[in-house]
């Protein structure tokens, strides 16, 4: 089967990019922007929150070696879906859960891992669907963040680091490397 694109905001990028990077059968994780009203948008721009637009992450993967499902119950177990527009410490409309389908069957299945991941919750899933939108690629600096910055960054150490910690121990055998 060709390769597949898969859309996904859960805070920062970095993060679900960093988490994403090591999933076997994804062969390529770009970070941006979707979902607002300026073109181009600036890194500044989304972050001052008026553009509109979620930090997000791209996609590409094998849909013989890891189904869209697989991809998005890794999607909820590394973000909090139930925190309205905001992860952590980072808040804004441009940090919301959000899952961008690229067809009618991602859409089904996006909301059928929403009602997996309630499930899961003790408090309502605000995950929105919506629709498939203008990507615009997040600027040089911003690809591969955690993976030239994580070890002298602060933020990276105190929020990335974990949440690729979990997902490693969670999902071993969904490593492109395997711990040693």
């Amino acid at each position: 089967m060709a390769e597949q694109l898969a859309t996904l905001a859960g805070g920062c990028f970095w993060c679900v990019e960093a988490v994403f990077d090591d999933v076997l059968g994804v062969s390529a994780v770009e970070s941006g922007y979707i979902g607002g009203q300026t073109a181009n948008p600036t890194y500044k721009q989304v972050c001052g929150g008026d553009t509109g637009h979620a930090e997000a992450v791209r996609l590409h993967f094998d849909p013989d070696m890891i189904s869209y499902g697989d991809l998005l119950d890794i999607f909820f177990h590394v973000h909090d879906p139930t925190q309205l527009n905001r992860q952590g410490n980072d808040i804004g409309t441009q940090y919301r859960s959000a899952i961008f389908p690229h067809s009618p069957e991602q859409e089904a299945e996006a909301r059928a891992a929403i009602a997996r991941a309630q499930v899961e919750q003790n408090k309502p899933v605000v995950t929105t669907i919506e629709p498939l939108a203008p990507w615009y690629v997040a600027e040089d600096y911003h690809q591969e963040y955690f993976e030239r910055e994580g070890s002298s960054n602060p933020y990276c150490m105190a929020v990335v680091a974990p949440k690729l910690q979990k997902f490693r121990k969670s999902y071993a055998a969904r490593l492109k490397r395997q711990e040693a």
